[in-house]
């Protein structure tokens, strides 16, 4: 009888399964047998099923919130909450382009504990347990949806003299910061806490500045998942950030 393999820990977890489903999703590209809103649709489709299957196998008792999966149960009284984006920039995926991620998080108590982001058109897996620390001289670049900016990005860009540099998903923008090719993100459009919460959680552990636009702590597994603003940042500015977006522009 085969002796069963180690268990791995949250953080070795999640990177494995952001790898694993970062595969999977570049399999589904493979040729372009599958093009358009049908490539974004199977692997939304497929990741998921991946995922929760890994999760059920090696963390059964865990709650879990993801993106492709009914919110049921009472995921926001549990201790542990795995949150998951299985595809992070659909629309970018199904274009053909680089900028989309794979999320996976564990909070426990609504805090992210273990995070792992992969960018897999990039050959890309960000961890928080290992994640270099963010330094270096600044950049004078912010990271902007590919649509352009939102109020408050716009207010940042303009009172810091920033150039806005336009990127695809969530976790694309949020590893820009991590790697130091820009010095924030800012979002006051709207998400959802699986947009943002495995991004957050590497940003944390890389030394970055992570909280709402006005400054509060960012809390994960609310009854209501929506998450309205939030900003990463590196620490020398976050101040002048928060300044920025909290006064009249």
């Amino acid at each position: 009888m085969r002796p069963s393999p180690p268990a791995m820990s949250d953080a070795e977890l999640a990177a494995a399964i952001a790898e694993g489903a970062g595969e999977i999703l570049l399999g589904i590209r493979h040729r372009d047998l599958l093009t358009g809103p049908l490539v974004g649709d199977v692997g939304d489709a497929l990741a998921q099923a991946w995922i929760s299957t890994v999760l059920r196998r090696h963390r059964g008792r865990d709650a879990v919130l993801s993106e492709e999966a009914e919110d049921v149960g009472d995921r926001s009284r549990a201790e542990r909450v795995w949150i998951i984006d299985p595809l992070d920039g659909t629309s970018e995926f199904a274009m053909g382009t680089s900028d989309w991620a794979v999320h996976v998080a564990l909070t426990v108590d609504g805090t992210p504990t273990a995070a792992a982001v992969s960018l897999p058109a990039k050959n890309e897996v960000f961890r928080s347990d290992d994640v270099p620390a963010t330094h270096g001289p600044l950049t004078g670049r912010l990271a902007a949806s590919r649509y352009g900016h939102s109020y408050h990005s716009a207010a940042v860009a303009d009172r810091l003299g920033m150039d806005a540099i336009r990127i695809g998903s969530a976790g694309a923008k949020a590893m820009a910061v991590v790697r130091g090719d820009v010095d924030a993100y800012v979002h006051s459009g709207g998400q959802y806490e699986w947009d943002n919460c495995a991004p957050v959680g590497v940003a944390l552990a890389a030394g970055l500045h992570c909280s709402r636009l006005d400054g509060r702590p960012i809390v994960y597994n609310n009854p209501q998942p929506y998450m309205p603003d939030f900003v990463i940042c590196r620490t020398e500015i976050a101040d002048a950030v928060l300044e920025a977006v909290a006064t009249p522009w």
